[in-house]
């Protein structure tokens, strides 16, 4: 029998009884009704003489008279059945006996006996079970190794990994800037649905910032995650696995556990779980640096306008699915120069917005020239513009996010041939240019500059400012020389039409200082003003003088 102290009863676990009485046997007595307890608590043998006069154990009793048997001897066996609970022998005779020293030291014997054959029970079923989960692991990492050698995906594997890990998982794949997950970790807190409804919202980010932050190790570290979910501030034990790939940081695999919960079939697991999905980011990765390379080569060949063949670059943009003829826009986002790890950084924010354009319809393609990522948009059916803007907004939040700034972006004219692209590349470099000069951000287009900015970078600036030198070059020196106010004064009157008085008043002078102010200019600098060419010089060149300035300064 086996004592379950915690019900409080006794209960039967095997039965021998040689006379086959067809009898239905009562199987669980009280343990204040039994003797086990007291054997147990003493650790000696309980002989009860006559069981159908021990009062002190009515449950014995009233078995004892329905079955028959008179003396009862109980005795602890020194072990415990599979649920951990001491157990006991217990022997009945039909008769009253007086046992001997003998007969104790044969039921001792027999105890013995038992106790080894009941450990034995244990070791086989332990290493039953421990064979059983070691085929499961192998079968696993079999299963995995297919998956991966098969080409399958982060996604997939990930799907596999959950049905023979008995612990929620998080895989976060760097390569594609994706988090997978699975069920919730806190399932009394956060149901599955609030689980993936979070990820959908703020968790993605979360997890992304930790892959990035988890330090390069070669063992699992326990840590403990303080996650923001729908409203819930968790704060959930987990283990954390870096996945490398030529020794960089490709991903991670989150498993919320405490590292005691793990035994060494499921370190094995895990082992296979990291070497399966670092191997498939590391296909991903070469897949991508493949074909983004590819795509970046032709791309560039394509807006600088030096192909030997039309027919040669539209057939390679084909076999890329691009379709060079079909109207588009190019949308260009302009890392910044000051931008820790630039390569780096560039690389992430490439698979990023290749992830966002990939969700198109018709699918949009990234590429990298140089520090700028640029996205060829498609123009397809009524609704295409207000599609790009969705995406322009989309790979905006995620560049800020990536970045921790908002970088420059700019969107082209449509390009409907092969031609166009270069004028469109054009366009967009000198609008970053302008972005870059005047300390701009965001979104940006030709209207947020001003004409003088898009003269600016459209003429050659050597002329720029031969033009300003000749035309007013002489009143700057002499105002920086002499603290005047000559070219300010000029400004203004050209900007009040040429007219004293309301120019006198801009200014909070009189009339009569004004046009004592003009003379002087006339008589230092031979400047008039009398005809509607020298004033349109005069305007454009002080313009032209404030532009480079304030870019000076930014």
């Amino acid at each position: 029998m086996s004592i379950d102290q915690t019900s409080g009863h006794a209960l039967v676990v095997a039965r021998h009884d040689p006379n086959l009485l067809a009898h239905a046997y009562k199987n669980r007595w009280t343990l204040v009704t039994s003797p086990s307890l007291v054997a147990l608590t003493r650790n000696e043998p309980v002989i009860i003489r006559d069981a159908q006069t021990a009062h002190e154990y009515p449950g014995y009793q009233k078995e004892a008279i329905e079955r028959g048997y008179r003396t009862v001897v109980v005795l602890p066996l020194g072990c415990k059945d599979a649920m951990g609970h001491a157990m006991v022998l217990s022997v009945q005779s039909r008769e009253v006996i007086d046992l001997t020293e003998i007969d104790l030291t044969f039921l001792e014997t027999v105890v013995h006996l038992g106790a080894i054959a009941v450990d034995k029970a244990h070791r086989l079923t332990t290493e039953r079970l421990t064979a059983e989960r070691l085929q499961n692991a192998l079968t696993a990492h079999s299963a995995l190794m297919h998956k991966v050698l098969s080409d399958g995906s982060v996604a997939s594997a990930t799907a596999m990994i959950k049905t023979f890990l008995p612990n929620p998982v998080v895989v976060v794949d760097l390569t594609a800037n994706l988090v997978i997950f699975e069920r919730s970790p806190a399932p009394d807190l956060i149901d599955d649905a609030t689980w993936k409804a979070s990820f959908d919202k703020t968790l993605s980010r979360q997890f992304l910032r930790l892959a990035r932050d988890v330090a390069k190790s070669a063992r699992l570290e326990p840590t403990r995650l303080y996650l923001n979910c729908g409203g819930h501030h968790l704060n959930l034990p987990a283990l954390l696995e870096p996945l490398l790939v030529d020794g960089e940081a490709a991903g991670v695999l989150v498993v919320f556990s405490e590292n005691a919960d793990l035994g060494n079939l499921d370190h094995l697991l895990l082992e296979s779980a990291k070497f399966a999905l670092s191997v498939q980011m590391m296909r991903s990765y070469v897949r991508f640096r493949s074909e983004s390379q590819t795509s970046s080569e032709l791309f560039a060949e394509i807006v600088s306008g030096r192909w030997r063949s039309f027919e040669d670059v539209a057939a390679r943009a084909r076999r890329l699915g691009i379709e060079v003829d079909a109207q588009a826009r190019l949308v260009a986002i302009s890392i910044p120069a000051d931008t820790k790890h630039p390569v780096k950084t560039s690389l992430e924010l490439h698979r990023s917005i290749t992830r966002i354009a990939e969700q198109q319809n018709p699918p949009a393609t990234a590429v990298a020239l140089d520090d700028i990522i640029v996205c060829r948009v498609p123009s397809v059916g009524r609704d295409s513009d207000a599609a790009a803007k969705v995406l322009v907004a989309k790979i905006m939040e995620e560049a800020s996010w990536l970045l921790d700034t908002t970088p420059v972006a700019v969107i082209s004219k449509p390009c409907s041939s092969l031609q166009e692209y270069p004028i469109a590349w054009r366009e967009c470099e000198r609008k970053i240019k302008l972005a870059v000069r005047y300390n701009r951000k965001g979104l940006l287009s030709v209207e947020d500059f001003g004409p003088s900015p898009i003269l600016l970078s459209a003429v050659n600036s050597e002329e720029v400012r031969s033009f300003i030198e000749v035309t007013i070059g002489s009143v700057t020196r002499y105002d920086e020389e002499n603290r005047t106010e000559y070219n300010k004064t000029l400004a203004l009157f050209l900007g009040h039409g040429c007219r004293h008085q309301a120019c006198a008043d801009a200014m909070g002078l009189h009339v009569t200082t004004l046009r004592y102010r003009l003379s002087r200019i006339r008589e230092l600098f031979g400047i008039e003003i009398d005809t509607p060419e020298r004033r349109f010089a005069l305007e454009l060149a002080i313009r032209l003088h404030d532009t480079l300035a304030d870019g000076s300064s930014a």
